[in-house]
């Protein structure tokens, strides 16, 4: 049996729970948005750090625990534990970028700082990307194998998608007239840019189909 055969059926499942992890982040995120305007406190920058990432990463905290039992409980290596890795790496990259940008004077509610939300919505789907791709690297041990394994794998290539069409939305927002001058605003937009549960559900899908052809994909 090759490597693939055997990854496609270790993997079976691991994404429909990366997918279930979502929704904490999304409603804690709005939840903790809610109390802060109703404090009066729409534009701390504390708080909008703690509901972006609420919002944006909330999910990765779970996803990287998940990576964490899988290495606990010495399970076969598989693209949803790399996936978990990658996007537990990815969390503390936006903090430096936010902060720093305040520090410099970037105008961080208008069409110039559309990249904040970004990041904060896809550091960690970016990792989660490198992550997988270095997974494939690992197995096949080559570039161009991995490269061609990763251009046929749907989750790989939904991830790709996402990190490259999510700050071409935001930043059409932002021109448009859109601003985060609330947390609540903060916490939609940050969830409107926070697609990391699509890759989940192609990975999702792509089970569900293997299931009923009743053989998993060949590599």
């Amino acid at each position: 049996m090759n490597r693939g055969v055997e990854s496609a059926r270790e993997e079976k499942g691991e994404f429909r729970q990366l997918l279930s992890y979502n929704i904490p982040g999304y409603a804690g995120g709005i939840l903790f948005a809610a109390v802060l305007d109703h404090f009066g406190l729409q534009r701390s920058g504390l708080g909008q750090w703690l509901v972006r990432t609420l919002s944006g990463e909330g999910e990765s905290l779970f996803e990287g625990a998940f990576a964490v039992r899988q290495r606990v409980r010495r399970a076969s290596a598989s693209m949803a534990e790399a996936y978990g890795w990658g996007k537990l790496a990815g969390m503390a990259v936006p903090w430096v970028i936010d902060w720093a940008s305040r520090t410099l004077g970037v105008n961080v509610y208008g069409a110039g700082g559309f990249y904040i939300p970004y990041f904060y919505a896809l550091s960690d789907q970016i990792g989660a990307n490198v992550s997988g791709f270095l997974f494939l690297r690992r197995q096949e041990g080559t570039v161009a194998g991995a490269a061609s394994r990763y251009a046929r794998d749907p989750v790989m290539l939904a991830s790709l998608a996402v990190i490259l069409l999510v700050p071409v939305g935001l930043l059409l927002a932002r021109v448009a007239g859109f601003s985060p001058t609330t947390q609540l605003n903060t916490a939609f937009e940050t969830i409107a840019a926070n697609l990391c549960w699509v890759p989940p559900v192609v990975g999702w899908l792509a089970e569900r189909r293997e299931s009923r052809e009743g053989n998993p994909p060949v590599e």
